[in-house]
């Protein structure tokens, strides 16, 4: 195992990453910026390295300086910023440093869109019917979106979180929804080359949690991620109530023994998730791979009793896996933003006044906030992570509402009310989630 590693992220990821590395005995360098210097939980840190500019942790060579001078022989990216960056991944191979996650040449295999989709079709995973490629021009767009039918979604080969994306209903509109989609990808990412699909419009969002070390790679079940907005996440859960009863059950074998091959068959060393869509019909569609930890790992963890941060720092030690558990229970996460639901969701910087964390059997709160803290207009306004667990699903439903009314924000407002009701909707309740949920009740929730 690692003496000595760097987080080079920031917030929560820091404070997540940090929990588990210390409990393995491995010292921690966590990263700051001027704008996050005065953030209580950077104590808890062995060293804290200070970049200075706020957007200093995107800055590669200043990082791998700072891992350096620290001597770190390793760097945990976590989620964000950098953890899929290939440029960096290889920067740190080259000056010796390893970096906890798959190598630089596969992160730039999965991070084009359009060949990620051209390697899982390969690879014999289901792909929803699109360009081959990214599309040179508006014409061409236009020429496969007459092949595969309207509506489609343009979306951009390096992007990610909604950004590049535009959904086209008619062919009068294609070209300017390219030139707009372009754009966007050029200022959110610097390539502006984007690709298409058919749009399945109210699919379920289900993603697939895996982990390799290079020789064989595992499966530990599904989440669901459909409670979404604006394709930002606020709410995932596992196992996902789209894949129940025998049918249901049939098809996570499936994929999942799809995904195992496709996995082993690329060498995947670390964390990853393979993202899926479905459609009304039940099917299975790949998306996209994130090569890293996902924000909502958490769930699995608590329904396998793994530590993934653990395994990630494992395998990036190469050690080999063990054979990882399986999931039993449910379990959910409530992403609680410093957000103006009403102001359609506008970040709402500030300090938090009072922070009252809600405790119980099932309950989890990752956070790295404390009173006093204050959320920074200059990064995510994530204030905390809230994970309930039970035997069930309806158990585990109202241990969220529990956990929900039990905690108290004061200073700014957040996602948390929002969230509270929805746990009532009774298409929730239900199971019957999908990604347009959330606003076809959102003037209900709001009000």
């Amino acid at each position: 195992m690692f003496r000595r590693i760097l987080i080079a992220n920031r917030g929560e990821v820091v404070s997540r990453v940090m929990r588990t590395a210390q409990r393995l005995g491995v010292e921690v360098v966590a990263l700051t910026t001027d704008a996050d210097k005065n953030l209580s939980f950077l104590e808890g840190a062995d060293e804290v390295v200070n970049l200075g500019a706020t957007r200093a942790y995107l800055d590669g060579p200043a990082i791998i300086a700072a891992c350096r001078d620290a001597r770190c022989t390793a760097v945990h990216p976590g989620w964000g910023f950098l953890s899929e960056n290939p440029t960096f991944a290889a920067q740190c191979e080259a000056a010796g440093i390893t970096f906890v996650g798959p190598s630089g040449a596969t992160m730039r295999q999965m991070a084009d869109k359009a060949s990620a989709r051209e390697v899982m079709a390969a690879m014999g995973v289901p792909t929803i019917p699109g360009s081959d490629g990214p599309l040179a021009t508006a014409s061409k767009a236009a020429e496969v979106a007459e092949t595969i039918g309207y509506p489609v979604l343009l979306k951009a080969v390096s992007g990610g979180g909604g950004r590049g994306m535009r959904i086209v209903r008619q062919s009068g509109d294609i070209e300017a929804a390219f030139d707009a989609a372009s754009a966007e990808a050029v200022g959110a990412f610097g390539d502006g080359r984007l690709y298409m699909e058919k749009l399945i419009e109210n699919g379920r969002h289900i993603e697939f949690q895996v982990m390799g070390d290079a020789r064989r790679a595992q499966v530990l079940g599904e989440r669901e991620c459909s409670i979404q907005r604006r394709h930002q996440k606020l709410l995932e859960e596992t196992p996902s109530p789209g894949l129940s009863g025998e049918s249901g059950a049939q098809a996570r074998l499936d994929v999942s023994a799809i995904v195992v091959r496709a996995c082993e068959a690329m060498g995947y060393r670390g964390a990853g998730t393979i993202e899926m869509l479905m459609d009304s019909e039940g099917n299975l569609y790949f998306m996209e791979m994130n090569t890293r930890l996902q924000v909502e790992h958490t769930i699995t963890e608590e329904v396998t009793g793994e530590d993934l941060v653990q395994r990630q720092l494992e395998v990036a030690a190469n050690h080999f896996l063990p054979d990882l558990n399986a999931p039993s229970g449910a379990s959910i996460q409530c992403r609680i933003n410093a957000e103006d639901t009403a102001a359609g969701f506008k970040p709402t910087p500030g300090e938090l006044t009072r922070f009252e964390l809600p405790k119980g059997e099932g309950i989890r709160v990752d956070t790295h906030l404390q009173v006093g803290d204050k959320i920074s207009p200059h990064y995510d306004s994530m204030i905390a992570k809230v994970i309930a667990t039970g035997r069930t699903r309806a158990e585990a439903i109202q241990a969220m509402k529990d956990a929900l009314d039990g905690l108290v924000i004061e200073g700014v407002p957040t996602t948390a009310p929002l969230l509270r009701r929805l746990l009532d909707l009774p298409q929730f309740n239900d199971g019957a989630t999908d990604t347009g949920l959330l606003e076809r009740h959102l003037e209900e929730l709001l009000a």
